[in-house]
């Protein structure tokens, strides 16, 4: 590995760019490593059935320990997902309800991995937007897991935002490789005023050990610390009720077993879809092929850069198929969350669980044999003179780099999306749509014979996807 890495090296290059080899990648893309936020059920589902407040706030703080410890042996990283990649999934619960997951890589330079998860029955929502920040540290690698999530109850109309440890790979260079989480996470609760700041340990360089956390959780309000976090994000950990003196375990990961989201089969699956985009690479991981691995994830590199200079040399730009900017979310903006960025652009409103499993299935096809009837429409637009993306070398740099990947296709030249017909969603059948080259607007307005153009030369018509209205666009030079 260390002939891998010193053999990219030359007079001015970006350290942060060098290329990992494929034998170091988790066989799964970021997008579906975060579910593992998810993956205890047991933790999870028994929060919003907790009365006293506190009580509530460290079943929280349970839950989001509870998950840290889930990775594959050594050091890996996930897949870089491609711009415009989609990830869905579903958990079948002991007590026959279900938690539905939807998420989409909404920026690739910065990276941002946006996802929505929900399970109505249970009352609980989580919003989410991770964005990784990457630094080369001489023998080590940081990706600095910059970015929130927001946990919701709906019932205690409660808000619990919530950050992460960053994460280190060390022994890059030479030594024998480790992966660590180290620095301050936090989980905050503005309703409440309850607050945990969480320590995640390294490694000193003379004492100490690996994995282990520390902490308290705090009344903001009062200024008390109320308990002490202490043990293993790898094993064991405890709580100690500072008024008592009293400590207890809190979760024990040592044998905990997670539970993995519910996929459609890969047949149903559309092309952007993560698990049949990277099919071919996470079967040559598995088998420890690293020559068709690389060929693989080569051909998927190249394609982005493609579409990102064909984005460039059209000027066109590219929006999310399924979620918007959080300042026009459908349910309403609060600067609270700005940090989101992105957020599901669909209004899950539905005064029962069973209008809110609708709702939430007709965003993407998340369930075995569903075809969900989306309205949903976006016009097409041609950047402006100021948005105008230029020429980046960093736009042809290689990618699946050490800084966890910042080092492909520019996010504001990102994938190209196309326009949902009335009454269709991107599913399996139609998701390649999304990814067909747009044209900016100006260009269709002079040109009658596209099959988009009107009768006109100098407007445009589109069909409201809501309203059903018609509205027309007149070329502002005619």
């Amino acid at each position: 590995m260390l002939m891998h890495i010193i053999s990219q090296l030359r007079p001015g290059a970006d350290l942060s760019r060098i290329t990992l080899p494929t034998f170091i990648l988790e066989p799964r893309s970021m997008l579906e490593r975060i579910t593992n936020f998810m993956a205890h059920p047991e933790t999870l589902l028994p929060m919003t059935d907790i009365d006293d407040p506190v009580l509530r706030f460290v079943s929280v703080v349970k839950f989001y320990l509870s998950g840290w410890h889930i990775k594959p042996p050594g050091v890996k990283k996930p897949l870089n997902p491609i711009l415009g990649e989609t990830f869905t999934g579903y958990w079948d619960y002991p007590d026959s309800t279900r938690g539905y997951y939807i998420s989409e890589q909404t920026s690739h330079h910065p990276p941002k991995s946006s996802y929505f998860f929900m399970a109505p029955e249970h009352h609980i929502r989580i919003d989410g937007c991770l964005k990784p920040r990457s630094k080369f540290l001489g023998n080590s690698a940081a990706s600095m897991m910059e970015g929130i999530a927001v946990m919701r109850f709906l019932k205690t109309k409660e808000r619990f935002f919530v950050t992460q440890p960053n994460m280190y790979a060390r022994g890059i260079l030479f030594g024998k490789m480790k992966y660590e989480l180290g620095d301050h996470s936090y989980v905050r609760c503005p309703e409440s005023g309850l607050e945990a700041d969480i320590e995640f340990k390294v490694k000193g360089w003379v004492g100490g050990g690996y994995n282990a956390i520390g902490g308290y959780i705090k009344d903001t309000k009062s200024g008390h610390n109320l308990y002490e976090l202490s043990g293993m994000w790898t094993g064991e950990m405890f709580i100690k009720d500072l008024a008592t003196g009293k400590k207890e375990p809190l979760f024990d990961a040592t044998h905990a077993k997670e539970t993995p989201p519910l996929v459609r089969p890969i047949d149903e699956q559309g092309d952007r879809e993560s698990q049949k985009l990277w099919a071919k690479v996470t079967k040559a991981i598995k088998e420890k092929d690293q020559d068709i691995a690389t060929d693989e994830k080569s051909r998927i590199e190249d394609m982005q850069r493609k579409e990102a200079a064909e984005r460039n040399s059209k000027g066109v730009d590219w929006k999310p198929s399924l979620f918007c900017d959080i300042e026009k979310s459908p349910e309403g903006y609060n600067p609270d969350e700005k940090d989101l960025d992105w957020i599901i652009n669909a209004k899950i409103d539905g005064k029962t669980p069973e209008e809110q499993t609708k709702q939430i299935l007709q965003i993407a096809a998340i369930i075995p044999g569903q075809s969900p009837d989306r309205k949903f429409s976006i016009p097409l637009h041609k950047a402006s003179i100021s948005d105008q993306p230029t020429t980046n070398k960093s736009e042809v740099a290689s990618d699946d780099l050490i800084d966890f990947g910042q080092s492909e296709p520019s996010a504001t030249q990102p994938a190209t999306r196309g326009i949902h017909p009335k009454g269709h969603a991107p599913t399996s059948s139609n998701v390649d749509l999304l990814q067909e080259p747009l044209q900016p607007t100006t260009n269709r307005l002079r040109n009658p014979g596209s099959p988009t153009s009107t009768a006109s030369k100098d407007s445009l018509k589109r069909r409201d996807s809501e309203t059903d209205d018609l509205d027309e666009f007149v070329d502002a030079e005619s």
